[in-house]
């Protein structure tokens, strides 16, 4: 269905809510109300939808390819829609759904996606840096060399998740559940993982150097060649994980529950035992 952004307006303003299948590739919708209308598998490729109000709008299976869509997109349906390379800077996503969603590319920075269902969603290479994931559910979500710096991700459910390469500098994962998920060669310095639930995770070679882990459980983990330099590992389980070749240097590990664990070859010059002492 061929329409241009004066007839879609045309039409919605007179009640009518269904306009799926629409082509506007391109089209200027920016400032629009569009809340409520089914744009299912519409064609809004390169269009600009700045500033729009598409609350509880249907897009699901929709075509937003660099598309410019910093609005309010509050509980739209966004399943298995192509988000690749659209600019979604500041936008309002919570209570969304964007399961299974490609969204690589896409730009996210400070956007709020609180409580957001980002299920099996692509977002290789995507920009989250300063975004908003507040409980959000994010399982077998694909993370690969995203980008999340300074994103609060508190009590996000990573369950599955895949964040290789993934930069979490700064973020905060307090309470988070990353339970199987694989986060091989992730950078998260500084990041915040206390309380935060890894089991059975993949931590290989990943940065945590000042990270925040009081309390965490870390259990089942591989964390070899892991850099943990001056880590806060107070209270941390980490009850048959394996730490092979990981550098601890000067970390904290005041109580931490480290039974069954693999410290072969690592580097513990410094850090502060369970028991109090520090490791010649």
């Amino acid at each position: 269905m061929i329409m241009d952004a004066g007839e879609l307006l045309r039409r919605y303003t007179v009640g009518e809510r269904d306009f799926r299948d629409a082509y506007l590739r391109g089209a200027d919708l920016r400032g629009v109300d569009l809340s409520d209308a089914n744009l299912r598998g519409a064609d809004l490729s390169d269009a600009n939808l700045t500033g729009a109000s598409l609350i509880s709008v249907n897009l699901r299976e929709a075509n937003l390819t660099q598309a410019i869509l910093r609005a309010n997109l509050q509980e739209a349906n966004l399943i298995g829609a192509h988000l690749n390379d659209a600019n979604l800077s500041e936008a309002n996503l919570t209570d969304a759904s964007l399961r299974a969603a490609n969204l690589s590319g896409a730009n996210l920075i400070g956007a709020n996606l609180s409580q957001a269902l980002l299920n099996e969603a692509i977002m290789r290479g995507t920009n989250l840096s300063r975004a908003k994931l507040i409980e959000a559910p994010m399982g077998r979500a694909n993370l690969t060399n995203a980008i999340l710096v300074g994103a609060i991700l508190e009590g996000a459910n990573l369950t599955n998740a895949v964040l290789t390469g993934a930069n979490l500098e700064g973020a905060n994962l307090s309470n988070a559940i990353l339970n199987g998920a694989n986060a091989t060669g992730a950078n998260m310095t500084q990041a915040d993982l206390s309380r935060a639930r890894m089991s059975g995770t993949n931590m290989t070679n990943v940065i945590l150097s000042w990270a925040n882990l009081r309390a965490a459980q870390v259990t089942w983990t591989t964390l070899r060649g892991a850099n943990l330099r001056r880590a806060n590992l107070y209270r941390t389980k980490l009850c048959w994980s394996n730490l092979t070749g990981a550098i601890l240097a000067e970390a904290v590990l005041i109580d931490a529950n480290l039974n069954q664990v693999n410290l072969r070859d690592a580097d513990l010059t410094g850090a502060i035992m369970p028991n109090g002492v520090t490791h010649e």
